[in-house]
């Protein structure tokens, strides 16, 4: 089993019952299981503002899987609970689940990055997993908590 670090968010159709029903959802997945969850936040979204505040989450899961296989699982979850992918970015949504970190792992492909391609600049990410994971590296060896320092944290609040 290998620990993996999701992102969870969501600002629509009652934020804080999508997040229980994706971690109901997660911990029904196959050869995984659920270790630990953060607190609940409340951020300002990202990117366009018109949009309701995102409740926010990390979870994190031990898996035997694969990371395309456990990708598959996190998209399903998202469109069961009424996901719609659009052409543009950071628009309001029932659910995301993005994978943090995957054991050590560094993976680039058309699907996946590993790490997640832009959480060093997410303090909605980085707090809630520093949370649950204090001590948590990069593959490179990077201290996560050195990439919140510099985010403005003062925005995010308990849901």
């Amino acid at each position: 089993m290998k620990p993996v670090w999701l992102a969870l968010g969501s600002n629509l159709a009652d934020p804080l019952q999508q997040v229980q029903n994706a971690l109901d959802a997660l911990a029904a997945i196959p050869q995984t299981r659920v270790v630990t969850v953060s607190s609940f936040y409340r951020t300002p979204p990202y990117g366009p503002q018109d949009q309701p505040d995102y409740l926010n989450a990390v979870v994190e899961l031990a898996t035997a899987l694969q990371p395309d296989a456990l990708l598959d699982h996190t998209q399903r979850v998202e469109q069961e609970q009424g996901r719609v992918r659009k052409d543009h970015r950071w628009g309001p949504r029932t659910l995301d689940l993005d994978i943090l970190l995957f054991d050590r792992q560094t993976l680039t492909s058309d699907r996946l990055t590993v790490p997640h391609y832009d959480m060093h600049n997410r303090a909605f990410m980085l707090v809630p997993l520093l949370e649950i994971a204090p001590a948590i590296t990069l593959p490179n060896g990077t201290p996560v908590a050195s990439l919140l320092a510099p985010l403005d944290r003062t925005q995010i609040r308990p849901w």
